[in-house]
């Protein structure tokens, strides 16, 4: 089976597990989350489900909350099942609504969700600490957690270039957000002590290695060297992308993301190689296994979720240029290693 056919079964994965609300839940019955709602939906732009998703940012607009956030986690019938608010899950939908732009062209589209935009990132911009990073959660009516993580800060770098990129088209004011991703790409490039303070750090998993080169954190030079420098601990020849950096276990989002890093930094070869190790990994319904633990040689867990779905079809469109959403991850920042 050829990979247009491939995607195309993934595409229709992720719609019949969409919910008539527009929500994409992980897997049938099990929760939604807004960044990786979001993830599924760029999935469901890239297959040519553009309707699908944007019954998604639909659900989005619908939920979102007076001060432009969301709740981390929310059930089948749309209830928030937690009252902690994640920064970056907030952000993402910028990055979600500009690859749908990117793809379909429609500025009727950006112009509709803008005002959701707007305040989703001005929500985020508000949880920046002096020194640039951006706290990580707050729990409603406790407490901001003032810690950053580098991967989800990394996320955010991206959706404030992406949130950008739409005032830029709407012809709406922004230099405040440019104010805010530069601040926080410095964080990210020199301020290693701002992020892990209160709890074990993250370096052991992959995708704090690999996450600011993916989302432009670093220009092409510097992104390819950080790569370069992990990859023979994260990689499994043949099969993958680890997870952790210790256990003997590949996931299939975490290949597909390091594919997208390694295709921004100009590494064509590479990514493919990658690509290719995640043959194997597809069921027959379109979707894709979370991931495989190859010492005990079984697909683990018992999960393929939607946004694992959206990651493969993310990689593929980024190797192929099947859509001009394919630019989203390719097209690094040329930031200053200061």
């Amino acid at each position: 089976m050829n990979w247009q056919e491939r995607s195309r079964r993934t595409g229709q994965f992720i719609r019949k597990t969409q919910l008539a609300t527009g929500a994409i839940p992980w897997f049938d019955g099990h929760k939604t989350d807004p960044w990786n709602h979001v993830e599924s939906a760029m999935g469901l732009s890239i297959s040519g489900l553009r309707t699908d998703a944007e019954r998604a940012y639909d659900w989005l607009a619908r939920t979102q909350r007076d001060d432009g956030s969301w709740f981390a986690e929310y059930d089948t019938d749309g209830n928030p099942q937690t009252q902690r608010i994640e920064t970056n899950f907030v952000a993402y939908v910028a990055t979600g609504i500009w690859h749908h732009y990117l793809v379909t062209g429609n500025q009727a589209f950006l112009a509709d969700y803008w005002p959701m935009v707007r305040s989703a990132m001005d929500y985020v911009c508000r949880m920046q600490a002096p020194t640039g990073e951006i706290y990580w959660a707050e729990d409603v009516g406790e407490r901001v957690n003032q810690d950053a993580l580098v991967t989800g800060c990394s996320s955010i770098f991206r959706s404030l270039q992406a949130a950008v990129d739409i005032a830029e088209r709407v012809d709406q004011p922004h230099e405040h957000w440019l104010r805010a991703r530069d601040r926080l790409g410095d964080a990210l490039r020199n301020r290693p002590e701002r992020f892990d303070r209160t709890w074990e750090s993250k370096a052991r998993f992959a995708m704090d290695w690999f996450y600011p080169v993916l989302c432009g954190v670093y220009d092409t030079n510097a992104g390819l060297q950080r790569l370069q420098s992990r990859h023979d601990e994260f990689v499994h020849p043949q099969l993958g992308c680890r997870c952790v950096v210790e256990e003997p276990w590949v996931t299939i989002a975490e290949t597909s993301e390091l594919v997208m890093a390694y295709a921004a930094v100009g590494e064509l070869e590479t990514a493919r190689a990658l690509f290719e190790a995640l043959d194997s990994y597809q069921a027959e319904d379109g979707s894709w296994w979370t991931g495989y633990q190859f010492k005990e040689r079984v697909l683990w867990p018992d999960e393929r979720p939607t946004w694992t779905a959206g990651a493969v079809l993310l990689a593929l469109d980024t190797l192929e240029d099947h859509t001009p959403g394919s630019a989203l991850f390719k097209s690094t920042l040329s930031t200053r290693n200061e």
